[in-house]
């Protein structure tokens, strides 16, 4: 295992311990699989499709009606994301997104100043709101845009009539505006890529409620969670206040391997594909749904390496995954952003530690959302003395 030793056992979220076989059917043309080389293999095949995310109803969508991107496969989805690509490229990042997120950071820090004690999600998440507006183009709405979102992911899943009207405020409040200003004018961003595309507006507005939730929700979890991680450990805290910006994304990466904001992903196989088991190959049949747990096949000895639940920075990844592992998923809908929310949370998080008297007033509470297998922290505030 590569990096320094690790900073011993303490995941603020376990779930699971080290994956136990890699390739499991859980019943009939139900598999789980707990492997990392095994997942790899199954989120890169061509053989497999997207699966869960009620992906059913966009099944039951007419078919003249264009999917938004998570729910599309084949060479229609890899031409989409080859030509949006240039939206997420790090050069990009550095020239357009990076001075943004300074600017926003630092608007966060002294609205934290002001204030004494804040609500960390509330500051973070206006952060990942702003940059992903900046990616898609939802620079043209009316006051409120971030209520407007909240109203999609509420505690519980929302109602049919509530669902309805989250949808309408989203579209006259933000996805509207933006459109009708592309279509007077283009602008360097998705919404006008999409309208050269000849996308409706409906189609369009799917298009963002995909990226904001991606981009914007995800996004304020991790920060709430590294931040939940860097208070809780003062050895960690100061190595990552100290560390230069790569050393600092290397613990980010780290952490999140631990905890991966979306635990599991699905597919459904298109034939048979085989996967290594246990005691040799494994052949999934045709039509079958494969659940990727990302949470047990990040913590894989094979390919993590001894301690695989310590949060080690630098540790070598057998198999060729990011540092991350799976957290960000692989193949053809591996997260284009990845690049995006790392930085953005970094350059967040180290201008928090940063600050003299910065302390953890109260820990969040933590909930998990099976409809998107994802963990969401609330009520984590921080506090600044003596400035």
């Amino acid at each position: 295992m590569g990096g320094e030793a690790g900073t011993g056992q303490d995941r603020r979220l376990i779930r699971d311990g080290a994956s136990d076989c890699p390739v499991t059917q859980v019943a009939a043309g139900h598999w789980s699989v707990r492997g990392l080389a095994a997942g790899r293999t199954v989120l890169r095949s061509t053989e497999t499709r997207q699966a869960g995310l009620a992906i059913e109803r966009m099944d039951k969508l007419p078919s003249k009606l264009r999917r938004p991107v998570l729910y599309r496969d084949g060479p229609e989805h890899r031409e989409h994301r080859r030509q949006t690509a240039r939206f997420f490229t790090p050069r990009r990042v550095e020239e357009h997104y990076r001075p943004l997120m300074r600017r926003v950071v630092e608007q966060q820090i002294a609205l934290l100043h002001k204030e004494k004690s804040v609500d960390l999600g509330r500051l973070s998440f206006e952060l990942a709101l702003t940059v992903v507006a900046e990616v898609v183009g939802l620079t043209d709405s009316k006051p409120g845009m971030a209520g407007r979102l909240e109203a999609f992911f509420p505690v519980r899943p929302p109602g049919f009539l509530a669902l309805n009207l989250a949808w309408l405020r989203f579209h006259f409040g933000d996805v509207r505006p933006a459109v009708r200003a592309r279509r007077r004018a283009r602008r360097d961003d998705l919404i006008s890529h999409l309208i050269d595309e000849g996308c409706r507006d409906s189609e369009i507005l799917g298009e963002c409620l995909t990226f904001a939730a991606a981009g914007m929700v995800t996004t304020r979890e991790f920060i709430n969670l590294a931040a939940w991680h860097l208070f809780a450990d003062p050895d960690l805290r100061e190595r990552y206040r100290t560390a230069e910006e790569p050393d600092r994304l290397a613990i980010l990466h780290e952490l999140l391997r631990l905890e991966p904001v979306v635990n599991t992903l699905k597919r459904r196989t298109s034939a048979p594909i085989e996967l290594a088991g246990e005691a040799g190959p494994v052949t999934i049949p045709a039509g079958d749904l494969v659940e990727i747990e990302i949470s047990a096949t990040n913590v894989d000895p094979a390919a993590v390496g001894d301690r695989p639940a310590d949060i080690c920075p630098g540790r070598e990844l057998a198999g060729g995954p990011g540092p991350a592992a799976l957290a960000f998923g692989d193949g053809a809908h591996r997260c284009p952003g990845g690049y995006i929310a790392m930085l953005e949370s970094d350059l967040f998080l180290h201008a928090l530690f940063t600050q003299p008297g910065i302390t953890l007033e109260s820990a969040p509470t933590v909930a998990f959302r099976p409809e998107i297998a994802a963990y969401e922290l609330r009520g984590l505030r921080v506090s600044v003395r003596g400035t």
